[in-house]
Order: C-alpha cells, then structure tokens, then sequence
C-alpha cells in the first residue's frame, strides 16, 4: 500500500496535558514538563510540515513550539495561559487533518 497514515499520536498527547493545564491545582513542575512536552511534539509537527512542503503550517508549528519553549520562556498570567492552551488545542486538532506520515510501506 502506498496510502499515507495520519499523524494523530503526538497531538493527542500534547491536546489531554493542554487539556489537564487547565486545572489550577497542578504543581509548577507539571506546567515546566508541559513546556518540554509540547515544544517537542509541535517542533516535530513543523519538521513534518517542513518534509510535506506545506509552508502555513510549518509557521502555525513552529510559532506554537516557539510559545511553549522552555528555555525562552513567556510569563503570561493564567488566564491568559489557559486561552493560549485552548487555542493550541485546536492547533493540533487541526493538524491532524492536514499532516500525513510515512507510507505505510516505509
């Protein structure tokens, strides 16, 4: 088969600890973890927008692993934090629509 697969694993990983972000209760150490989390898997996402030419997306990708990197890190209230995670929710989700992986034959 030469059907391409969807890539839905990273996103639903980084969607349910967004997801779990929204609980105020959480320790500091789990929204430090949520950093390194989602700024791999949304850095990953744009490298795999970057292979499949689809250039919107690897700037939508790359912006979002921006925002959750661990190293430059952006100090935003929690409301504020709590719309950003919405939104990257969506971000995900919608590129599990548009991002494709590896033939099934790879």
């Amino acid at each position: 088969m030469n059907e391409k697969k969807t890539i839905w694993t990273p996103q639903a990983i980084a969607s349910i600890m967004l997801l779990a972000a929204l609980n105020p209760e959480n320790p500091y150490g789990y929204y430090v973890l949520l950093r390194w989390v989602v700024c791999g898997i949304f850095a990953f996402l744009a490298f795999q927008a970057l292979e499949q030419e689809k250039k919107e997306w690897v700037w939508v990708l790359g912006i979002t692993a921006a925002v959750y990197n661990p190293f430059f890190r952006m100090h935003l209230g929690r409301d504020i934090w709590s719309v950003v995670n919405v939104v990257t929710i969506g971000i995900a989700i919608a590129s599990i629509f548009k991002l494709k992986g590896k033939k099934n034959n790879e």
